[in-house]
């Protein structure tokens, strides 16, 4: 039986990836040519590595900076004490929580679980307990907000692959967007399901009229609608339209998804675990959604394949998962970078196994990996 001072931290390492996307990425934001993140190992007294990844959307060595920071709180300290090392890791910058702070935490917390894992000889999602289920639900993510011709190709990748659930990205104008809600319903048939995902593009009022065109095509949710902090819009779409709303990407900590999770203004939660505080404070997300009969779907985006992995142990473990983001476009920092090929590439009846290895359940290209820091 190792002895608590095997588990004691003595080093973490930080790898800043940049990549030159293969396609580029089109939302209402604008067209993504390059994105990033920043992976993180975690090293202990007994050998044993935990691996862990941050949605560092831009400037990665920024957060390999706040990562540093925190070092003297972990150094030398129990690596499977991982709420005592979130706690000491928050301390490290005073203020609200939120940003760089809590997305860099978030690698360090998911490598603090694939430590326990490995430790207790477990996937994460059984430490979690689980609910006696490994293969997650999935939907495609996601068809661009760009020409028909692109739309089109999208979806049928998506139904080759054998899924009946994908996402739509829509923006502005309000009038393009309900037009391609109504196309793409028409296409795609009653057998598929459709979600759309604005990004949030909309005003309230802007909302409203997409909302109409949603219920009226049979959409099965609307995906940020309007900005985060607008939670009081968010109640007034509810009672104003009949499409579920979902949100909650953008959300950093458990008290700021509360709000809208207590009054039920939302029907799907969100989270994306390389933003969320890791697996730590996304499991209370999710567990505080199930209380409130709402259901939870991870987010994953262009995040890499630490963040699936991740997010695909969580959804396993959960009671109330309704599916999880299956990202399709080519992504560096899923193929090939790791021993277990991209959730895409592993659909079956439309749901992914999660791994069944110890902690995470993958073994890093640590080669490719060092390619391409920036």
């Amino acid at each position: 039986m190792a002895s608590e001072s095997d588990y004691r931290i003595v080093d973490v390492r930080t790898y800043p990836l940049v990549q030159r996307l293969p396609q580029p990425a089109k939302t209402s934001w604008g067209t993504y040519e390059a994105v990033s993140i920043l992976l993180v190992e975690v090293e202990t007294a007994s050998g044993i590595c935990g691996v862990g990844e941050c949605l560092a959307r831009f400037a990665p060595a920024g957060y390999a900076e706040v990562i540093k920071a925190a070092m003297p709180r972990l150094i030398g300290q129990d690596a499977t004490a991982i709420t005592a090392r979130w706690k000491d890791m928050r301390r490290t910058l005073s203020g609200r929580s939120g940003g760089i702070l809590i997305e860099a935490m978030s690698a360090v917390d998911i490598a603090l679980w694939d430590i326990l894992g490995k430790a207790a000889n477990l996937p994460i999602w059984k430490l979690l307990g689980g609910v006696g289920k490994t293969d997650v639900p999935v939907y495609g993510a996601s068809i661009r907000w760009g020409t028909d011709s692109e739309a089109d190709s999208d979806l049928d990748l998506m139904r080759e692959r054998g899924l009946s659930d994908m996402k739509v990205k829509i923006g502005r104008p309000v009038d393009e967007a309900c037009r391609r809600i109504a196309r793409l319903r028409e296409r795609a048939g009653d057998d598929i399901r459709l979600s759309a995902d604005s990004n949030w593009a909309y005003s309230l009022d802007e909302a409203k009229r997409v909302a109409a065109a949603l219920t009226d095509n049979g959409y099965h949710w609307f995906e940020e609608p309007l900005r985060p902090e607008d939670e009081d819009g968010y109640r007034q779409l509810h009672r104003r339209c009949a499409v579920p709303l979902a949100a909650g990407e953008s959300n950093y900590t458990l008290d700021q998804a509360m709000p809208l999770i207590r009054d039920r203004t939302l029907s799907v939660l969100q989270p994306n675990v390389t933003r969320s505080g890791g697996i730590t404070e996304t499991r209370r997300m999710a567990e505080l959604a199930a209380m409130h009969d709402i259901s939870y779907a991870p987010h994953v985006g262009m995040s890499g394949i630490i963040c699936e992995v991740a997010s695909l142990h969580l959804a396993a473990a959960m009671p109330n998962t309704l599916s999880m983001e299956c990202a399709f476009a080519p992504n560096r920092f899923r193929d090939g970078i790791a021993d277990i090929a991209p959730a895409n590439s592993r659909i079956k009846d439309g749901t992914v196994a999660a791994p069944d290895g110890p902690g995470l359940g993958i073994t890093m290209n640590w080669d490719l990996v060092k390619e391409m820091v920036a």
